[in-house]
């Protein structure tokens, strides 16, 4: 049996991680710097060239490969298949164009520097691939994402994902260069490419017709924690499938959320994967600070800060030029080029391959994997210094084209909560004037009910923030909680508050306590759930017993307004009644809005009992039925 000390070895490293990112992130975030740079300096400062608190770096770097993973797949569970067809042209275009300019651009540099022309080819294609997980991040903290240029960007590293087995299969041919290819060579590029279409095509059938019915069979038989164990075996597991087919796990990662990106669990999803995307992702960048060589970087750091430097200015250039050319402004293009001026993850793959196969000679090997990850130390700053300058620039000279383009017509205006007897309603109120609604609920039958809608619905627990927050609450007007759940509906209220204080609040109240609670948390619209239906109810009522339409309205309207009165005071604790109801007290006793014109009789020996066995209630109290609703 394992020993107390070999149950807590793991707990030191993963406690030096921690303290790094807490105090790491937060100081560079009061700099005014992205916190992608601050976990890339808490890297370097528990790494080899800091204070070496972390003995085996390179196992940390496999755990943290699975942040990026993460972070494609929820990428992926934001673009829709018709989404993703009406990128092409920037996908295989735009993409294509700028790591060929790039790499060509780069390997010349290379080859100047005295390189062999197949060791340039392979540092320029390295030093041209971006780095998805600092562009997607950056784009993230400045709610880039949707935009025209993020569009083109996310465009850019998604060709370069795709192209990554062609140049992992590219380098034995480098190898050979100048020599006789090895036999065979053909043949095994067939094989590798065909195994990688055999692998998408079967990721695209599964997700297509097996995730929806899987994650609905997991969803009816309940627990939250299965979901989240699920959503983790789809995407790693994906990831792997992709990983032996020579493609890259992000890649598969990425298929598998676009599989799911029209499900109605895609925001339970997001919002399971979300915490281990988070902390992963950090852990990546950490990585990638504690790659850096100090003992190189003592011993070259001129060299290696003007690679740096002319790297950067390079990419940012040529890329910026890219997008102009594809239409973007050019404030765009500069933003856009910015972030994709780091160089990317698989140059910590491509260099050391490229080493193994003796493209490269060592020393150069460990110079380009210093100046990939000085790249991404740098980027960050030069995107952050490129906001700066154009936050400087007057409003009015900034390029009004493409900005229609950043606004999606389908923004969620309203979230309800709950498509229930009374959120379908409200739906069809909604539906008819063509508001834009997103719906959440977890009972599985709900959901299959609101296919016919046309609008979107999703499987989740709207009482959790993680959910709110992935389904869009932060930009919609405002909330229906239309659950019947009491207790539910005031934590929704709270998050709401608390989180989201700009989204107004629209809730279905239970019964009148719950009624005077939300009142109570300043709720900006409630409504009993029966009070409408029942004055609806009694005003037929008054009409079949042949009371003129407009006086039974008008009775209607005078019981609604005592009754609203009533709440208000029963809110505030100043009922004359002697009931000392006070604020949070559970219990409220129904009392006539207007005065009986005779006392109440009984009828029966029960119910005279009744009245007797409560001395000290009035007979009012004392008649009321078994099944009275006390609280409607």
């Amino acid at each position: 049996m394992a020993s107390a000390t070999d149950h807590a070895s793991f707990l030191p490293p993963v406690l030096t991680f921690l303290s790094a990112a807490v105090i790491g992130v937060p100081l560079v975030r009061l700099l005014g710097q992205s916190a992608v740079l601050g976990y890339l300096v808490a890297g370097v400062v528990i790494g080899p060239a800091g204070f070496s608190l972390i003995a085996e770096p390179e196992t940390a770097a496999s755990v943290a490969e699975i942040g990026v993973v993460l972070l494609l797949f929820i990428v992926g569970l934001e673009l829709e298949i018709s989404r993703l067809v009406s990128m092409r042209r920037d996908i295989f275009g735009l993409g294509a164009a700028q790591l060929a300019l790039c790499s060509l651009v780069i390997a010349g540099a290379a080859l100047a520097y005295g390189l062999t022309p197949a060791a340039a080819s392979v540092v320029g294609i390295a030093i041209a691939l971006s780095a998805t997980a600092v562009a997607l991040q950056l784009l993230e903290e400045r709610g880039d994402l949707g935009s025209p240029y993020g569009g083109r960007s996310f465009a850019v590293l998604l060709f370069q994902d795709i192209s990554v087995v062609a140049i992992l299969a590219l380098l034995p041919l480098l190898a050979s260069a100048g020599a006789t290819p090895k036999d065979g060579w053909l043949d095994e590029g067939l094989r590798s490419t065909g195994r990688a279409v055999v692998a998408v095509a079967g990721v695209v059938l599964v997700g297509r017709y097996g995730l929806n019915p899987f994650f609905r069979l997991l969803a009816a038989a309940g627990g939250r924690e299965v979901m989240t164990a699920a959503a983790l075996l789809v995407v790693l597991g994906t990831a792997l499938v992709m990983e032996k087919a020579g493609l890259s796990m992000a890649m598969g990662a990425f298929l598998a959320g676009v599989m799911l990106a029209e499900s109605n669990f895609r925001h339970q999803l997001e919002a399971d994967i979300e915490p281990f995307r988070g902390m992963l992702l950090g852990l990546f960048f950490m990585s990638v600070g504690m790659s850096i060589d100090g003992g190189l970087l003592t011993n070259h750091w001129l060299a290696l800060l003007a690679a740096t430097m002319a790297a950067i200015a390079v990419k940012i250039a040529l890329v910026a030029g890219l997008f102009r050319l594809f239409g973007s402004p050019w404030l765009d293009a500069l933003r856009g080029a910015a972030v994709l001026a780091p160089a990317g993850e698989f140059a910590f793959v491509i260099l050391p391959a490229a080493g193994d196969l003796r493209i490269l000679a060592s020393d150069v090997t460990r110079f380009c994997v210093a100046l990939a990850a000085l790249t991404m130390l740098v980027g960050p700053i030069a995107a952050k210094g490129l906001d700066a300058l154009i936050a400087r620039r007057p409003k009015e000279a900034e390029p009004p084209s493409d900005v229609g383009e950043a606004q999606e017509s389908g923004d969620t205006r309203v979230l309800v909560v709950g498509f229930g007897r009374f959120g379908q309603i409200l739906a069809q109120v909604l539906l008819a004037e063509g508001i834009n609604i997103t719906v959440i609920d977890k009972d599985v039958e709900q959901i299959r009910n609101a296919t016919s809608f046309g609008f979107r619905i999703y499987y989740g627990d709207g009482t959790r923030l993680d959910v709110l927050r992935a389904s869009g609450l932060a930009k919609a007007d405002l909330i229906c909680v239309c659950i019947d759940d009491a207790p539910a509906a005031l934590k929704i209220v709270d998050i709401v508050h608390e989180e989201f204080p700009n989204v107004r609040t629209y809730v279905r109240a239970y019964d009148r306590t719950h009624a005077i609670e939300l009142m109570n948390r300043d709720v900006d619209f409630q409504l009993r759930e029966t009070v409408e239906s029942a004055l609806g109810f009694g005003r037929a009522t008054l009409e079949s017993l042949g009371l003129p339409a407009e006086a039974a309205a008008r009775r209607v309207e005078d019981v609604r307004k005592r009754d609203v009165a009533r709440l208000v005071l029963q809110q505030a604790g100043a009922m004359p009644d002697g009931s000392g109801w006070l604020r949070g007290t559970p219990e409220l006793r129904p009392e006539p809005l207007t005065a009986p014109k005779s006392p109440s009789r009984a009828l029966s020996a029960e119910t005279r009992g009744l009245i007797e066995q409560q001395p000290h209630e009035s007979a009012a109290r004392a008649l009321e039925p078994e099944d009275a609703e006390p609280n409607a």
